[in-house]
């Protein structure tokens, strides 16, 4: 897009968002220029503590679907919008309710721990919503003598159980994206920069490749397992000025902007998530201007389903 073109879409949204007294709200993977005209940029964690804690009439919500379903469960007088209904997420499809119901009824009395990467009617049949920068903190409180079942990312359970010691059910979901990244791919970029610190979401096929490599001690940077919002802040504050992330490449550009002296190299160059990336200036001027797509969900799950969200916000990252 050329540079006059984008300015006079950005004065446009501006113009809109002004007159709907609206709130964007965008993820660290949305694309770089979508980053840059939200209000507010951060993980899930802290994208549902803004949905919740807003004035704003109208909230456009620049992430997935269960991002936007999450925010109308916890702002129901607000307009959610989703400028793109592609949004979807691999992970959350990977379990339904239905499924989730079955699973219980072979457990009964297990508590359910959801990872908010699930739609609303799964969260509604769950105990706890978590997100990656708190799930441990949830789980290592619940009671030890207590069955957990543990959805939907295979993945940050086997992390969460290796981190509190609780043996957990966990359900075999994966981001298709985050699976992809190997611990092969992580060790040909820390042999081209040995001193470089490691940022590794949980999600990522690549965490116990990781954390062994880190165990035995053949590189001197450290390795971080956290959060996309954990990698943002230890990156900030690190005395370190190269870093391998392992997670959606979209983290980058915020990482950039606020610790622009260092260097920041992706563990997979093809870590994109397509549906991340559908959402575009346009879209989100289509958004403000018809009042599309709004999010909405029953009232009767979102009764259920806000328990579970409302633990998540509690604790924590």
């Amino acid at each position: 897009m050329a540079v006059r073109a984008q300015s006079l879409l950005l004065d446009e949204i501006a113009e809109l968002k002004h007159e709907r007294k609206a709130l964007i709200l965008a993820h660290n993977y949305q694309r770089d220029e979508v980053q840059d005209l939200a209000d507010f940029v951060g993980d899930s964690l802290g994208l549902s503590r803004r949905a919740a804690e807003t004035d704003a009439e109208v909230i456009v919500f620049c992430g997935v679907h269960f991002m936007a379903e999450t925010a109308a469960v916890l702002a129901p007088d607000r307009t959610v919008l989703l400028p793109d209904l592609a949004a979807g997420c691999s992970l959350a499809a990977s379990i339904t309710a239905d499924e989730l119901r079955s699973w219980k009824a072979e457990h009964p009395g297990a508590v359910v721990v959801s990872y908010v990467n699930t739609s609303a009617e799964v969260k509604a049949e769950s105990d706890y919503c978590c997100t990656s920068s708190n799930a441990v903190k949830i789980v290592a409180q619940i009671p030890e003598d207590r069955e957990i079942l543990f959805c939907p990312d295979l993945f940050l359970g086997s992390h969460v159980e290796r981190m509190t010691g609780r043996k957990m059910h966990v359900w075999l979901g994966e981001c298709h994206v985050h699976a992809a990244i190997t611990g092969a791919q992580l060790e040909s970029q820390r042999l081209a920069h040995p001193g470089a610190e490691v940022l590794v979401h949980p999600e990522c096929g690549c965490t116990t490749a990781a954390l062994y490599e880190a165990g035995r001690g053949e590189f001197s940077g450290a390795t971080v397992v956290t959060s996309t919002e954990g990698m943002v802040r230890y990156a900030e504050g690190s005395k370190a000025d190269t870093f391998i992330v392992a997670t959606e490449i979209g983290v980058m550009h915020r990482m950039r902007l606020l610790a622009p002296q260092k260097n920041f190299i992706a563990a997979s160059p093809e870590a994109i998530c397509p549906y991340m990336k559908t959402i575009t200036l346009e879209k989100v001027r289509d958004s403000l201007l018809e009042l599309k797509h709004r999010i909405t969900v029953p009232p009767a799950v979102a009764a259920r389903a806000r328990l579970a969200i409302e633990r998540m916000v509690e604790v924590s990252g």
